[in-house]
């Protein structure tokens, strides 16, 4: 069963993170030839791999067919290049140096003209491929001790780079910071090696040339690893966004309704990252989503499937999320239909996925708690915890909590949690035990705990609530859970989390603690008591 990340926390880290929805690779990229773009980036890896300190482009991935292409016959693959390459006698010139007479000077290459207008994916399919083909033979060149030829090699490299970079600027829409600072370290690098290997060329000694050798090694593997940095970004990021048009295109035509859920489970893949995020607004896809939820001919799974989308989008670690204006437009439809996602799910994944969503959204925006308490949420939400079929492990219990402790800050919300017996259920959280002992797990359960004593904390402004938690020993179970690290797993967030909430109950109620209890755990100030709890041995003396 997937799970979602705990909020507030990284998608794309640790094994909680929403990276489980499965990372499914685009089905092509953009306008290029599938083929034609497969072997360009079968060709710029295998370059690649050739440098010092290899492995630069390891996560830049295509799908299917790579064997294949090692088959593709050499006449046609020589055809194909031939489209990419010419003669580069005028760079020669234009650096003022003469033509070499050397029997490798004939393969050198540059490109036979650029991309088609508007058409960044090619640009950087052809640009990438000459510049890893130069990597690759400077890397040769130095191997051989061919002084003239690395350096020759290197200008032209630094041309090739600086074109590749000013000509994706001028085509791309936008570009990002991160983008900005590979380019320039990219550029201060073939900078770098271009004056290296020139000193290099008015050196003598071999002693020397040896110790600068490996500096040059150095430099280029550096470079190799900018390039294979910026060239990933830059070609994640133009999939991302023709990705996202084309699922998009997929789930809005009714003829393609068989495959919803796989699109949308794509579509979760992708909008983990800020870039997928800021192309599912530009395309209106808040409002798509909004259709399929609220549409019941839909299947439960497509639903589910629009729910984890919408968790994705309204994560509270992605900060363009609160951005995001036509989520606000769609809110209370979409609340709503998650609402009644979670009442009518028929298993655990397809809460997991409604419950994950009204989670995040209790952090984008506090309307939406005010929704939840109008929409009955509270009796939907404790009636589930009883149903295992629907509530059964730490991860949907986790999102559960999280939608009480923002809904805790309304006052009208005490009455209804005392209504449905909640301040039990939440008893029953302080208790969250791992299964399985996995981190992961262990994991869920200390943010269940942590929640629950946050929950129980602003819920017990209200009389009657606190009232109600010391009738059910909650007091007992809190100060367990501060005098015995095993009990909460040593965490220090469920430790500060339940001397909040025991001092919020012992000023309502005080005569249900001990002496010792009061003068260690209450009186004291907070770090005080958190000290002498985080540092005491197993034992409630």
């Amino acid at each position: 069963m997937r799970r979602p990340p705990s909020n507030g926390e990284a998608a794309s880290k640790g094994p909680g993170g929403w990276g489980l929805w499965g990372v499914q690779e685009s089905r092509r990229l953009c306008c290029a030839g599938h083929n034609r773009c497969e072997q360009a980036l079968l060709q710029i890896g295998i370059n690649m791999m050739a440098l010092p300190g290899g492995h630069h482009l390891d996560s830049v991935t295509l799908p299917g067919q790579r064997l294949h292409l090692m088959q593709v016959d050499s006449v046609q693959r020589w055809m194909e290049d031939l489209k990419l390459m010419t003669e580069c006698e005028c760079m020669c010139v234009l650096q003022a140096k003469p033509i070499s007479l050397e029997e490798d000077a004939q393969g050198d290459l540059i490109l036979a003209g650029g991309p088609g207008p508007g058409d960044p994916l090619q640009l950087l399919l052809k640009r990438g491929w000459v510049i890893s083909t130069e990597l690759r033979r400077i890397g040769q060149k130095l191997a051989q001790d061919r002084w003239a030829r690395v350096h020759s090699m290197s200008v032209r490299l630094t041309c090739h780079a600086r074109s590749m970079v000013s000509e994706y600027s001028a085509v791309s829409r936008n570009s990002s910071k991160e983008m900005g600072q590979i380019e320039k370290l990219l550029m201060e690098k073939c900078s770098e090696l271009s004056a290296v290997t020139e000193r290099c060329l008015q050196v003598e000694n071999e002693h020397v040339l040896k110790s600068m050798k490996a500096c040059v090694s150095e430099t280029l593997s550096m470079l190799g690893q900018h390039f294979g940095q910026l060239l990933e970004l830059a070609l994640t990021r133009e999939v991302q966004e023709g990705g996202v048009v084309a699922l998009f295109k997929i789930c809005r035509q009714d003829t393609f309704r068989c495959l919803y859920p796989q699109a949308l489970r794509t579509l979760a893949s992708i909008c983990c990252v800020e870039e997928g995020v800021h192309q599912l607004e530009k395309v209106d896809g808040v409002l798509c989503l909004a259709d399929i939820l609220t549409d019941d001919s839909h299947s439960e799974a497509t639903r589910a499937e629009a729910a984890a989308v919408v968790a994705q989008v309204t994560s509270p670690h992605l900060p363009v999320t609160q951005h995001l204006s036509s989520f606000m437009e769609s809110m209370e439809e979409i609340v709503t239909a998650l609402v009644k996602l979670c009442q009518e799910a028929s298993s655990g994944e397809v809460f997991l996925l409604a419950s994950a969503a009204l989670a995040n959204i209790t952090f984008f925006d506090t309307m939406a708690c005010e929704m939840l308490l109008q929409l009955n949420a509270i009796r939907v939400l404790l009636e589930a915890c009883s149903d295992k079929q629907r509530v059964d492990t730490p991860y949907t219990r986790d999102q559960i909590v999280t939608i009480l402790a923002n809904m805790s800050v309304l006052e009208q919300c005490a009455s209804d949690i005392i209504q449905e017996n909640g301040v039990q259920l939440i008893m029953g959280m302080l208790s969250e035990k791992p299964r399985s002992g996995t981190p992961a797990e262990v994991a869920a359960c200390e943010r269940v705990q942590q929640k629950a004593a946050v929950t129980l904390a602003r819920l017990s402004r209200d009389p009657d609530v606190a009232r109600e938690a010391v009738r059910l020993s909650c007091m007992s179970r809190l100060i367990k859970l501060c005098r015995s690290p095993s009990e909460r797993n040593s965490s220090d967030a469920v430790l500060v989390a339940c001397l909040a909430a025991l001092r919020r109950l012992a000023g309502v109620c005080p005569e249900g603690l001990q002496d010792s209890d009061f003068q260690q755990l209450v009186q004291p100030r907070l770090v005080d008591s958190f000290l002498l709890c985080s540092n005491m041995e197993e034992s409630f003396v």
